[in-house]
């Protein structure tokens, strides 16, 4: 009867620890459980902006002239008489020479300038977790920290070009140019016999307007920039705990292979990440962590390199399977976490080596 009111007390007090530590409730012995965070999700959105307004811009066709011919009287006809002959005077005579126009010039169009502030990157918040140091538990999780971080917006000013005022004419209109031309009229009337003296006419020649003068326009297009800019889509924020298969927690060798001194993944290989990864990546919210490895051989700075695109490559073809690429991790450690003996200088079997180089892949709390 004791033992049962002692194990009864036990299971209320671990619910009680696990309620208020947030953890699974109902867990089952032998299961493993990891908090799956879900993450922000984005998306582009793209804006067409005007940056510099449609304008006109206007020339001036001159005007044309032509030349006439007129015949104009220069002396009038008279009376001439035997013995008292007229008399003449000479006067001026006034005549347009040049005909006025109106001469046209360009006002230019003007320009402001004027920008908007746009945002590139909105603000954002999460949660993040963090391993204290000096963790005196042997159970690093009982160390970790969530902490809620915020990231402020990011934002962009674009300049633009704004119309202030269109281009447009003005009138200046040139006066009209006036000639003289000298003419004889009767003073004194012939007297006694009458002769008839006939009058003379002279041809003169002048300029007249033949076509006015006027502008052609032409119109320049507006111009466009377009920008683009990152909108948080869905917020995310902390969700359930799933459960997952212990050993799944800790690195788990996957028989990636690639091609020789690349990380080009081979066919075969590729078949094996659909038949391990993908199941777990689409049955269960969690995140996964690709680890490569090299053996010792060659220089420890190209192995280094050469093991952190082959993790990429891994990462690069599950999300062309369709997985969000936040959902995934990379990691190269080149030679530096050798399974056996086999280091530098050291000499080992081919057999040996192979079993450093290695793809591992590992389950994380997100």
């Amino acid at each position: 009867m004791k033992q049962k009111l002692f194990f009864t007390l036990c299971l209320l007090l671990s619910v009680g620890y696990a309620q208020a530590q947030g953890l699974p409730t109902n867990p089952e012995p032998g299961k493993c459980y990891v908090k799956c965070i879900t993450k922000d999700t984005f998306k582009e959105v793209t804006e067409t902006l005007q940056v510099y307004p449609a304008y006109s811009t206007l020339q001036v066709v001159p005007a044309t002239y032509k030349t006439v011919e007129e015949t104009v009287l220069v002396k009038e006809a008279t009376e001439k008489y035997s013995y008292t002959p007229a008399t003449y005077e000479t006067v001026d005579v006034s005549y347009i020479g040049k005909q006025g126009r109106t001469d046209l010039s360009v006002i230019p169009a003007t320009f402001g300038r004027d920008s908007r502030t746009f945002e590139t990157y909105p603000a954002t918040s999460g949660w993040e977790y963090k391993i204290l140091e000096d963790c005196p538990s042997v159970n690093k999780d009982d160390c970790v920290a969530a902490c809620f971080v915020e990231y402020p917006s990011t934002m962009r000013d674009v300049p633009f070009t704004t119309l202030a005022t269109d281009a447009s004419t003005a009138s200046n209109s040139v006066p009209e140019r006036s000639s003289l031309y000298k003419k004889r009229v009767i003073k004194t009337p012939a007297r006694m016999d009458k002769v008839d003296i006939p009058a003379e006419y002279k041809t003169i020649t002048r300029q007249v307007v033949d076509i006015p003068a006027s502008t052609t326009s032409n119109t320049i297009a507006a111009r466009s920039e377009t920008v683009t800019r990152t909108i948080l889509d869905k917020k995310g924020g902390i969700t359930t705990w799933e459960e997952v298969e212990c050993a799944l927690l800790d690195p788990t060798i996957i028989p990636i292979f690639y091609e020789t001194a690349s990380a080009r993944l081979t066919p075969a290989s590729k078949r094996t990440i659909d038949e391990t990864l993908l199941p777990i990546l689409k049955d269960q919210p969690v995140n996964i962590e690709i680890m490569a490895h090299t053996d010792a051989r060659g220089n420890d700075d190209y192995n280094m390199s050469l093991s952190q695109q082959r993790a990429n490559s891994v990462v690069n073809y599950l999300v062309s399977k369709g997985v969000s690429r936040s959902r995934l991790s990379a990691k190269g450690y080149g030679e530096s976490r050798l399974t056996n003996r086999c280091a530098n200088g050291v000499e080992c079997a081919d057999e040996q080596h192979r079993r450093n180089r290695r793809t591992e892949f590992r389950i994380l709390n997100n």
